[in-house]
């Protein structure tokens, strides 16, 4: 574990969230479990494998050295969270190991605020290897005044924020998740951006009509879960949204296809849309945050934008 603590002696984080280690991403032989980011004030740490207490307290000891230079006379607080087969699936053993979490818990990214809760489950509320997708929907939504936005499976809303942020003129945003949603629409409040977001929290497979009457739109965000029982699993039901994005989009306008599954390459999302909706044509693949840096491009996370051939 010595690249994490190392990773810890060298980290400045500035006031926004991002990841400080990632292990996860194979570049550090014997890391491979662990994962470091920084909510502010509040630094999360997640083992995928059970940690010891002599492991943790090293860790504790680097975090304390670390942010008494950072942060000199103010609490140090840090959460450790296990996520481990052996768990059931979905669930966590998270623990405050020192200091306290802010509540309300609110972070920033490029000038965004969101609701974070880094004590409960797996998500936190803002995905940081998405800053990337957020920062190029930010943008798109600046080039391309008046623009219409379908955001499917929005988790938290994080990227209609960035839309909004960015001039788009109007937000659907539609997950299953009541819960989600509801902090979804405090992140737009949060940000004082209320007006042209529109939110649902409904079933996506069965409200294309909704989703369908209030197209057509410029651009279309698909981010769902790779593998989640009863609402979604990429293998089969990614498909099912490709054959729609045809009809859901304006001539001109964008598809971003988002899909973290490591078990799954860029083949698995490139291969079906050419075999399902070659009319839309392939433009990029974005860079993920360099914090995310992995051994496999094939099995990080991939971020791919189409443009319906007008």
């Amino acid at each position: 574990m010595q690249a994490l603590l190392d990773a810890i002696q060298r980290s400045a984080p500035s006031g926004d969230a991002c990841r400080v280690f990632h292990g996860r991403g194979g570049l550090y032989p014997g890391c491979e479990q662990w994962t470091l980011d920084f909510f502010a004030p509040v630094w999360v740490l997640t083992s995928f494998k059970p940690a010891d207490d002599a492991e943790l307290a090293l860790i504790h000891a680097a975090l304390t050295d670390q942010w008494g230079k950072l942060a000199p006379g103010q609490p140090l607080n840090w959460v450790y969270q296990c996520r481990h087969s052996s768990l059931p699936h979905g669930h966590a053993d998270t623990r405050l190991m020192a200091g306290a979490v802010p509540d309300p818990h609110v972070v920033t990214e490029a000038g965004a605020r969101y609701a974070v809760h880094v004590l409960r489950g797996q998500n936190h509320g803002l995905f940081l290897d998405m800053a990337e997708g957020r920062r190029w929907v930010r943008e798109h939504a600046t080039d391309n005044p008046g623009l219409k936005v379908l955001n499917l499976f929005a988790y938290t809303c994080a990227f209609s924020v960035a839309a909004l942020q960015g001039g788009a003129a109007s937000v659907l945003n539609v997950d299953m998740s009541h819960g989600a949603i509801g902090i979804g629409q405090h992140n737009h409040a949060l940000n004082g951006l209320q007006a042209g977001a529109r939110f649902l929290a409904h079933d996506i497979f069965s409200t294309w009509g909704k989703i369908t009457r209030s197209g057509p739109y410029g651009l279309v965000i698909v981010d769902p879960p790779s593998h989640q029982k009863g609402s979604f699993v990429a293998t089969k039901d990614y498909a099912r949204l490709m054959r729609r994005l045809p009809d859901l989009l304006a001539p001109g306008g964008h598809a971003l296809l988002c899909l973290n599954a490591p078990e799954l390459g860029v083949a698995f999302l490139q291969d079906q849309m050419q075999a399902l909706a070659p009319e839309l044509v392939f433009q990029q693949r974005l860079a993920n945050p360099a914090d995310f840096a992995d051994v496999s491009a094939d099995r990080s996370l991939k971020v791919l934008a189409y443009r319906l051939v007008d």
